[in-house]
C-alpha cells in the first residue's frame, strides 16, 4: 500500500466518525442547539429547578406563605375598596347587636381620576417629592462625608463610630418626641440658646416653612447612620493599592475621590440610594409625630395624608384613603422601573 492510499483509507476513517459526534449517545439523535425548544417528554425550567433546588424552595415557602397573608391579602382589599365608595357609614359594621350590612357601590376608576385632576394630591405629590429628594441627597452627602473620615485612622475611630450610630439605635418614636421637645417654642433648648444671643424664638413647627426644615432635619439625622455604616462598609471593600497607585501617580485627593472611590461605591450607593428613596418616600412617623401634616398641610405627605381620609377625617373615607395607596404603590413601582433601567444603560447589573 502506497503513502496516498494510507492517507486516503485514513482520511475516510475519520471523516466516517464524524457524522456519529453529533448524535446523542445510546439515543440516535442529533443533539439540540441552545435556546432550541424542549421535547413534551422534557421537564420544563421551573419543574427542573424545584427538583434541583427543592430544599430551597422548602424553605422559601413558609416566608412566601406568610408575606402573602400578611401583604397579599391587604393590598387586594385595598385595590378592591379602591374601586367602590366605600366610608364610615356604608362599609358592614356592629352596632350593640344589630350588625349592619354593607351598601358601598362600585365606582369603577373615578376615585383615581378624581385624585389625579384634584389639586389636594397634586400638590401633596410635589411636597412628598421635594421632601423626598432634600431628605435623601441631603442624608447621601453627609453619610458619604463621614464614611471618608472615619475610613482613616484617627484617634478614637470606633468613639466616634458608635456615637454616630447612636439615632439608628435609638426608637424612631423616641427620637422623634426628643426632636419635639427640642423645637418648642416656648421651652425648647434651640429657643432657649437663640434667646441667650438676643435672637428671637423661632416658631419651628408652627411656621408652614420652618416646619418643613425642621422635618427635614428630623429626617436626615435618622437617616445618617444607615447611610454612613453602608458607604463606609463600601469603603473598606475598595482595595488600598488603588490609592497608593493613584498617589504615586501624582493624582490629587480630588482625582482619587473621583476616579477609585466613586466608581467603587457604584453598587452599594445605588442600593441603598433606592431604599433611602423608598423609606423617605413612605416616612410616616416623622411626620405624623413632629408636625401630624401641619401647620394645616404644609407638611402632609401622601402617606399621612391616606393615613388621615381612613382616620381621622368624619365619616372615614376608606376608597379615597385605599386609592391615594394604590397611587403610591404605583409611583414607587414607576420611579424603581425607571432607576433599574437607567442603571443598566450605566452598565450595573441590579
Amino acid at each position: 500500500m502506497t503513502a496516498a492510499d494510507t492517507g486516503r483509507s485514513v482520511a475516510k476513517a475519520v471523516g466516517g466518525d464524524q457524522p456519529a459526534r453529533g448524535r446523542s449517545r445510546g439515543t440516535g439523535t442529533r443533539d439540540k442547539a441552545p435556546g432550541t425548544p424542549s421535547t413534551p417528554g422534557t421537564p420544563g425550567r421551573l419543574r427542573r429547578s424545584l427538583s434541583t433546588h427543592w430544599y430551597a424552595w422548602t424553605m422559601v415557602a413558609p416566608v412566601v406563605v406568610v408575606i402573602g397573608v400578611i401583604i397579599g391579602y391587604p393590598l387586594v382589599r385595598g385595590i378592591f375598596l379602591s374601586l367602590t365608595d366605600a366610608n364610615e357609614r356604608n362599609v358592614e359594621r356592629s352596632i350593640g347587636v344589630n350588625k349592619l350590612p354593607a351598601t358601598y357601590e362600585f365606582v369603577g376608576l373615578d376615585n383615581y381620576a378624581d385624585a389625579l385632576t384634584g389639586n389636594q394630591f397634586l400638590a401633596t405629590l410635589g411636597w412628598t417629592v421635594l421632601w423626598t429628594v432634600a431628605c435623601v441627597s441631603i442624608t447621601f452627602a453627609l453619610g458619604m462625608g463621614l464614611a471618608n473620615i472615619l475610613n482613616r485612622k484617627i484617634a478614637g475611630r470606633g468613639a466616634y463610630r458608635m456615637m454616630l450610630v447612636l439615632p439608628w439605635a435609638v426608637p424612631g418614636f423616641v427620637s422623634v418626641f426628643a426632636w419635639r421637645f427640642l423645637y418648642n417654642e416656648d421651652n425648647g433648648l434651640l429657643n432657649k440658646i437663640l434667646a441667650g444671643g438676643g435672637i428671637d424664638a423661632v416658631p419651628w413647627l408652627n411656621d408652614p416653612n420652618w416646619a418643613k426644615f425642621a422635618v427635614i432635619t428630623v429626617n436626615v439625622w435618622l437617616g445618617i447612620p444607615f447611610m454612613m455604616v453602608a458607604l463606609l462598609g463600601g469603603l473598606q471593600s475598595i482595595p488600598g493599592e488603588l490609592y497608593e497607585a493613584a498617589e504615586m501617580d501624582g493624582a490629587t485627593a480630588w482625582q482619587r475621590f473621583r476616579h477609585i472611590t466613586m466608581p467603587g461605591l457604584r453598587p452599594v450607593s445605588t442600593t441603598v440610594i433606592l431604599l433611602s428613596t423608598i423609606w423617605t418616600f413612605n416616612m410616616f412617623p416623622v411626620i405624623f409625630l413632629l408636625t401630624r401634616g401641619g401647620p394645616g398641610e404644609a407638611t402632609q405627605i401622601l402617606v399621612t395624608q391616606a393615613y388621615k381620609f381612613s382616620f381621622e377625617i368624619s365619616p372615614r373615607d376608606f376608597a379615597q384613603s385605599s386609592t391615594w395607596g394604590v397611587l403610591i404603590l404605583v409611583l414607587l413601582m414607576i420611579f424603581a422601573a425607571v432607576y433599574r433601567r437607567v442603571l443598566r444603560k450605566q452598565g450595573e447589573v441590579w
